[in-house]
């Protein structure tokens, strides 16, 4: 019994932990004691469940639970401020008010839209909501923006500091601010994906429960504003979502696209994205995320590899390129035309876009210049970048992968 409600809780912190603290913030009105409540109510739980069993609706019972938490310790805070006495009057006057059955399952959607608030710049906007809401580590985000951490560290704090004195409200704007704030909220739905997608560390190539709450709350999203960008980003993360169970072999291999077995791809998730993709290009509004679904949606149409239209997914790229100019997309886009003219067109474009420094630490930008000279002959050069791209991986399949590539190389 006691080994089974010790599971219970560690299977709520897994999958449930971020959306717990999501309402704790949203209740308390502070990032740091929302923090410091959430780790108090996950140790209630671990000394109070394996004793008197798994509470009916666990979330709930650690919301509850994380509140009081937080209240004594604006209690016994008071002793040197009284104002926090204020506060914990105030705390708990609103707790005796509510249910523990609040309905919290949109709390991150609500605070996605308070960090995404027009007073703090975009990179603060994004790199708050990705550590205090999405649960990125800074290091994660970090990479995300090709960045260093320390960057990124005081762009939360600063943030978080915002918030606070300038008494930002925890809630979904009114439908005639959502417009101004769409951006930054798709812009953090895609990067948590593309985390859970390809995770930037570990010895897991994907973390599905990012994946999955991103999609989940892209959905909210097109519910609340269906705009060409949120319709797109959905289409996008649907149609990439996909591949998810070709992605890998059963020993956790990395297989890449062009060696995927299509049969195993999500068909239904496929169908889904397409109908979105042409939702989103029937409206006035295109851009960068409708544009990248339709050249997965060009991806997924392909029976295999061969098949792939490579002249309309570079046409895609063109056009993207001019919407969304980053150095990233002008990598794909490189890698496209490789497929379409040949490796030796695709690396001559790669290699005049790393010679300008943006991607010198970028570790798909090694590993695709050492397959394009893999495919050319040019041993020596892709055992160089090979190595290079071993060295910034911090992802175990990846490793493995590259040093595959390197062995075969030797021979």
């Amino acid at each position: 019994m006691a080994e089974d409600a010790s599971a219970e809780v560690a299977a709520v912190y897994r999958a449930d932990k971020a959306r717990v603290l999501a309402t704790l913030i949203r209740l308390l009105g502070d990032f740091d004691l929302a923090e410091e409540a959430l780790h108090d109510a996950f140790m209630a739980a671990v000394d109070q469940w394996p004793r008197d069993g798994t509470p009916a609706s666990p979330r709930a019972w650690l919301v509850s639970a994380g509140r009081f938490k937080a209240i004594d310790r604006l209690r016994r805070r008071a002793r040197f401020d009284a104002s926090l006495g204020e506060i914990a009057d105030r705390l708990t006057a609103d707790a005796g008010a509510a249910s523990e059955q609040d309905d919290i399952e949109d709390d991150r959607l609500r605070l996605v839209f308070t960090c995404c608030h027009p007073a703090l710049t975009p990179d603060a906007q994004v790199a708050l909501t990705l550590r205090e809401i999405c649960g990125l580590t800074t290091e994660e985000i970090a990479r995300a923006f090709l960045t260093r951490p320390p960057t990124v560290a005081q762009r939360i704090v600063r943030a978080k500091s915002k918030i606070r004195d300038a008494r930002i409200p925890y809630q979904v704007p009114e439908r005639d601010e959502l417009p101004r704030r769409l951006d930054a909220v798709l812009h953090v739905v895609y990067l948590v994906f593309n985390e859970g997608y390809a995770a930037s560390s570990g010895g897991s190539l994907t973390r599905l429960d990012l994946s999955s709450e991103a999609i989940r709350l892209g959905r909210l999203v097109v519910d609340l504003l269906p705009d060409a960008e949120a319709i797109g980003l959905l289409a996008l993360m649907l149609l990439t979502e996909s591949r998810r169970p070709a992605r890998t072999t059963a020993a956790g291999e990395v297989v890449l696209l062009d060696e995927q077995d299509r049969s195993c791809w999500d068909h239904t998730l496929i169908a889904e994205g397409r109908t979105l993709v042409e939702r989103a290009l029937g409206q006035r509004r295109i851009g960068p995320y409708a544009l990248q679904a339709a050249i997965a949606a060009v991806h997924a149409e392909a029976a295999h590899a061969a098949a792939t239209d490579w002249a309309q997914i570079v046409g895609l790229y063109d056009v993207l390129v001019l919407a969304d100019p980053s150095p990233v997309i002008e990598l794909n886009r490189a890698a496209a035309i490789a497929m379409r003219d040949g490796a030796a067109a695709g690396l001559t474009r790669l290699e005049q876009l790393m010679a300008r420094g943006d991607l010198h630490d970028y570790c798909p930008a090694h590993a695709t210049r050492a397959e394009l000279c893999r495919r050319l002959g040019r041993v020596a050069d892709a055992r160089e970048s090979y190595e290079r791209a071993l060295l910034l991986t911090l992802q175990e399949p990846e490793r493995r992968l590259y040093e595959r590539r390197l062995a075969e190389l030797r021979k």
